[in-house]
């Protein structure tokens, strides 16, 4: 898209004004980032960064020494109109959303890490900052100190985007490490995370999808050059993942993991080409990449055709790499006002259909007790094959005292819509005591 207007350009040697919007953890590290690299920061941009408020909620609160009392103010709106450049790290759909129209509106630049504000109306966002001519970065949006946005926006922008897989909750991949490790329930490995810091009080943005589904949004709209927003996202959090699941992964040579899916499909036999997008607890193989990121680490692979795999690895959350990201883009966007020039708009000239969810192709691992006399297995295979999906593999175990057989059954690749019929049908199966897990197997 092109501009409607030109960035206002800073005189020469005259400071950058910057604005910042919050003083949590994050807001406080870029603050100490602005107030002790102060020198590399000006040679870098080519003028001084000067740090003109910050912006927070309760002047009363306590805040770390490195926040200059003086700078803190409660009137967020004017500050916003003082500054050149404008840094959010408040969160949250408002007031954020009215005070960077604000800033773009009034011929500011933005930086900003709110993935939530970006995956529900980032268009109106970057419409904003188009009509203006200034920049909206948003790296540490996705995946924190992880250089991810700027790869897909940019360097890859000359190629085609196949598909992105990845770990981009630090939280959840934590808690499912801590379950695999350890041994822990669900439960246990949130509280255990809460007390390190890692998870919230209230964690329900990490365990039940909704950050790693914002966050697919924004890398989906980045690659396929198209507008997905937070409700085409298919989303399905940990809460429903058990120890027993965990442990039985581990038998069949597998890692759980919260996977991030965004995928390019062609036009075939099952449908029109368009994006998929979905977040869901997922088998990956042992000797996969991600199965090795342990702890609170991000990882995504972004599979193109000319490049082929790369993967982006590193922390995807804290203070200081959220903080670090949140510099680059401040960097970037300060030299735009010192220099000219202006980074890259949005970019969704494909519009192409976000797929339902059904339209994914995927193999499962379909866990079922049921009564153990012979032919129950071929009865089980009978059904799949009925819906067209064919059997990987089959492992079983009794327990003689209570006549029970436990099948875990793996599939080759099919539809989601094909996968969920053939689930469905096995359930009402004379034999079929209970499906007792519906895992998908991602990353073969």
């Amino acid at each position: 898209m092109t501009a409607q207007s030109t960035p206002d350009v800073t005189p020469q040697n005259a400071p950058v004004r910057v604005a910042v919007l919050g003083c949590g953890v994050v807001g406080t590290e870029v603050v100490r980032l602005l107030t002790t690299q102060t020198a590399d920061l000006a040679a870098r941009v080519g003028a001084p960064l000067e740090l003109v408020g910050v912006a927070v909620r309760n002047l009363a609160t306590p805040r770390d020494p490195v926040v200059d009392p003086a700078l803190l103010t409660d009137d967020a709106e004017v500050l916003v109109d003082r500054a050149d450049i404008v840094v959010e790290v408040v969160g949250g759909i408002e007031p954020a959303r009215t005070l960077l129209l604000r800033a773009l509106r009034g011929g500011a630049s933005v930086v900003t890490a709110n993935k939530a504000l970006l995956a529900e109306d980032g268009p109106t966002l970057y419409a904003a900052a188009d009509a203006a001519g200034v920049d909206i970065y948003f790296e540490a949006a996705v995946a924190g100190a992880i250089p991810l946005v700027r790869p897909v926006r940019e360097s890859l922008t000359g190629d085609r985007v196949r598909r992105v897989l990845g770990i981009v909750n630090g939280t959840t991949n934590f808690v499912l490490d801590r379950m695999a490790t350890d041994g822990l329930d669900l439960d246990a490995a949130v509280a255990e995370a809460q007390e390190l810091g890692y998870a919230e009080a209230d964690p329900t943005a990490d365990v039940e999808g909704y950050d790693a589904a914002a966050k697919a949004a924004i890398l989906a709209s980045l690659a396929f050059h198209t507008r997905v927003s937070l409700a085409d996202v298919d989303r399905q959090g940990i809460t429903g993942v058990t120890a027993e699941d965990v442990a039985w992964a581990a038998r069949t040579g597998h890692v759980v993991k919260l996977l991030a899916i965004a995928e390019h499909r062609p036009a075939d036999q099952d449908g029109p080409e368009g994006v998929q997008v979905r977040v869901h607890p997922a088998l990956v193989p042992q000797d996969h990449p991600l199965a090795g990121v342990r702890g609170a680490f991000n990882a995504v692979f972004v599979e193109a055709e000319a490049a082929g795999e790369l993967m982006f690895y590193g922390r995807g959350a804290g203070g200081a790499p959220t903080a670090s990201a949140v510099l680059g883009d401040l960097v970037s966007a300060a030299r735009h006002r010192v220099h000219g020039g202006r980074g890259p708009a949005e970019s969704f000239y494909a519009a192409l259909p976000v797929l339902p969810a059904r339209a994914a192709r995927t193999r499962y691992q379909i866990r079922l007790d049921v009564t153990d006399r012979p032919g129950v297995l071929a009865q089980v295979a009978t059904v799949l094959a009925e819906h067209g999906v064919s059997i990987e593999a089959v492992r079983q175990s009794v327990q003689p005292a209570e006549a029970v057989a436990r099948l875990v059954i793996t599939t080759h690749e099919a539809t989601e819509a094909a996968l969920s019929a053939t689930v469905a049908a096995i359930a009402e199966h004379d034999s079929v005591r209970e499906v007792v897990s519906v895992l998908r197997v991602e990353g073969v």
